[in-house]
């Protein structure tokens, strides 16, 4: 069968909204599944709901295997979205061909080095676009000007900017959607440093400061990724009369909150097109309550649920001890830290369980167990350091999910090979940890230790953490029981012990 493209759509007799050919108004990193079924479907509606009239280039942000950038490149941007869930009591299965992206990148090839600063200082661009993941915003200061391009996400925006900057052309708007706090002030401040790094003229930096404008953003939605179930392919691609390998599949609900000055909200095409994406003066409260909810949630019990013996979300839902644990981490450890109304945070916490429910989507546990490392120190490290400040003594389920992940990491290690850190899961099967280089190598060089030398090595170290977690008191012997309990009589037994 033919692979998608607008001949093989016309073919097929598609029907839905298509927009071939439009200005290059966005410059997008990443390639992932998110930002394809989230921010490039919101411009998508814009095209056709406000007549925004504008196409999205995908930068590819870190030299990878990842086939998706030639996928869609040979598919000539276009790509599948199947929305799926409830709304409003209904069950919505839907599908979308998205055409909001022209083309995709490969900065590290050298004729994409130069594709990305054609597009730089093009008069059509408005908008940068970002998810690199927690870890894609830091500063690394072996990042040079002269790199083809830099290695960092930062670096890679920064050349772009000079390049802009040199050629005349008016400041972007960057909207960044990695889950940090502040993630568009800290992505400024990296920026900043390498201005400063590379001796850059001072009306460059004030042009970046002053001219282009970085909003922190809050983006809600949950995409699990693609479809895996070959039947499911097979029927798909019958009934839509093409093949397509990098569709996506997505959650029907989805907010957008945007820290930016209010003429922003009025230059944006969402406002226009009807969709939920308010431009607010401080995104902070929003983005703490989704990132520490919905996301610690997440991180909080999909690894000890994975050794377990789970794969999907939706199954996990159905354990009254993984669905206890998970709501009593929520319900008593996080609300009643976040800067919010109690009605506020218990009603998007009470929204949790359903979106997790989704009959229609199989979310995978190690799709979610991505870069766990920086998750767990962004999405549950704070709760967890503020519970104890506020109430005197540790929260028993987050503390459980720290033993959980470093169970995940550590569970009979096989070997450390380019893919990831191969380890075996109590029912038998292999499986392969996906993070940081330095953090899996950490944890091979550590596979032989006992529960305790483990621990304590996990805990003492900043670059994980940022800090000395056995300062934490307690935490330290509460993490080695915890551990001993996953390792002795299972994960789901000792989220159990907490309820």
């Amino acid at each position: 069968m033919e692979t998608l493209n607008y001949a093989a759509l016309e073919a097929s007799g598609y029907q839905g909204f298509l927009l071939k050919s439009a200005p290059e108004k966005v410059m997008q990193f990443g390639e992932g599944n998110f930002l394809r079924a989230f921010v490039d479907y919101w411009f998508d509606l814009a095209n056709e709901k406000a007549g925004w009239n504008g196409k999205c280039v995908i930068i590819k942000p870190r030299n990878s295997r990842s086939k998706i950038c030639q996928q869609l490149n040979d598919q000539q941007g276009l790509y599948t979205l199947y929305l799926r869930g409830i709304e409003n009591g209904n069950r919505i299965d839907s599908r979308r061909v998205i055409s909001s992206v022209s083309r995709c990148v490969n900065p590290y090839e050298e004729d994409g080095f130069r594709a990305m600063l054609e597009l730089a200082v093009s008069d059509d661009l408005e908008y940068v676009a970002s998810n690199t993941t927690e870890a894609g915003i830091v500063y690394d200061p072996s990042c040079q000007l002269d790199d083809k391009p830099c290695t960092s996400f930062p670096g890679k925006l920064a050349q772009v900017l000079y390049a802009r900057w040199k050629a005349g052309k008016g400041g972007l708007v960057i909207l960044s959607c990695e889950l940090i706090d502040n993630n568009g002030k800290e992505l400024l401040k990296c920026v900043n440093q390498h201005i400063d790094q590379w001796g850059l003229e001072p009306e460059f930096k004030a042009y970046v400061n002053e001219t282009c404008t970085f909003c922190s953003t809050l983006v809600d939605r949950i995409v699990p990724g693609s479809i895996r179930d070959a039947a499911q392919i097979a029927r798909l691609e019958e009934e839509n009369g093409y093949s397509d390998p990098v569709a996506v599949v997505s959650e029907v609900f989805g907010v957008w909150n945007i820290e930016g000055p209010d003429w922003l909200e009025e230059k944006l095409p969402f406002k226009a097109a009807g969709l939920n994406c308010p431009v607010v003066p401080d995104v902070v409260p929003y983005k703490k309550r989704k990132v520490r909810i919905l996301n610690g949630a997440h991180t909080g019990f999909v690894l000890g649920a994975y050794l377990g013996g789970y794969d999907i979300v939706r199954d996990c839902m159905h354990d009254d001890k993984v669905r206890g644990y998970m709501n009593k981490m929520l319900y008593e450890e996080v609300v009643p830290i976040l800067p919010l109304a109690k009605e506020d945070a218990e009603g998007f916490a009470a929204a949790v369980q359903d979106r997790f429910n989704n009959p229609f989507i199989d979310h995978e546990l190690l799709s979610i167990s991505l870069n766990s490392t920086s998750k767990w120190r962004a999405r549950n490290m704070p709760s967890l350091l503020e519970y104890v400040e506020a109430f005197g003594k540790l929260p028993v389920c987050l503390t459980m999910s720290f033993a959980a992940y470093i169970a995940f990491f550590s569970s009979d290690i096989q070997e450390l090979t380019d893919a990831g850190l191969v380890c075996r899961r109590p029912k038998g099967n292999t499986y392969v940890c996906s993070d940081d280089r330095w953090a899996l190598e950490f944890y091979y060089d550590h596979r032989n230790d006992t529960v305790e030398e483990l621990v304590h090595a996990v805990m003492v170290s900043e670059q994980m953490w940022g800090q000395d977690l056995t300062k934490v008191p307690g935490f330290e012997a509460a993490t080695v029981a915890n551990l001993r309990k996953i390792r002795e009589e299972g994960a789901i037994a000792a989220y159990a012990s907490c309820l």
